[in-house]
Order: C-alpha cells, then sequence, then structure tokens
C-alpha cells in the first residue's frame, strides 16, 4: 500500500512540475472578419505570452466558476489565464493556472 501510494505522490508531482515547466502559452485568438468590398478579411489579435504561476488540479464536484471565486479570481480573470479551456467539459486531475504573469 505504502508503493502505491509514494507512486501516486511521484506521478502527481512530475504532473505538476510539467505542467509549471510548460506553462508559458502563446497564443492568437481569431477575433472575427470585416467585409471590403467582396472579400472578407479576417484579424487576429495577439495575446501576450504568460508564465502561470500557481495551479490546480480539479477534484470531484468542481466547476471553473467554483474554482475562480474560490481562489478570488473573476471568472473573466480565470479564462484569461486559461484561454483554451472548456468548463463544460472539464474532467477530475484537470490541471489550470490560477496565477499568471506575462513572460
Amino acid at each position: 500500500m505504502t508503493n502505491h501510494a509514494a507512486a501516486a505522490l511521484l506521478i502527481a508531482s512530475l504532473l505538476v512540475a510539467v505542467t509549471l515547466a510548460d506553462a508559458r502559452i502563446t497564443l492568437q485568438v481569431q477575433g472575427g472578419s470585416m467585409m471590403e468590398g467582396n472579400a472578407a478579411r479576417t484579424f487576429v489579435k495577439s495575446v501576450p505570452a504568460l508564465t502561470c504561476n500557481k495551479v490546480h488540479g480539479f477534484q470531484a464536484g468542481d466547476t471553473c466558476f467554483d474554482v475562480a471565486q474560490g481562489s478570488g479570481l473573476t471568472q473573466d480573470q480565470f479564462l484569461s489565464f486559461n484561454p483554451n479551456i472548456n468548463c463544460a467539459k472539464v474532467f477530475v486531475g484537470q490541471w489550470v493556472c490560477l496565477d499568471a504573469s506575462s513572460a
């Protein structure tokens, strides 16, 4: 039993380390389109690179709103730290960023 607990702790630690090491996020958000004559022009809004400083693993019953509120974040702040999250499909163990700073 002790070996299983130690292995689970090691795996959880590795997941946190990998998440923190890979927390730099650079992305582009599709902004929409503008019509000009017969051609539609797509414009892209750049989002600054972020470094995640604090992570949280979802637990049974957690929602994006509950995690954000429990961390003192607004929903908009939470979503800006986690731009690729689908709050309707979060799962137990999914890592999210609760504090980020510009790189």
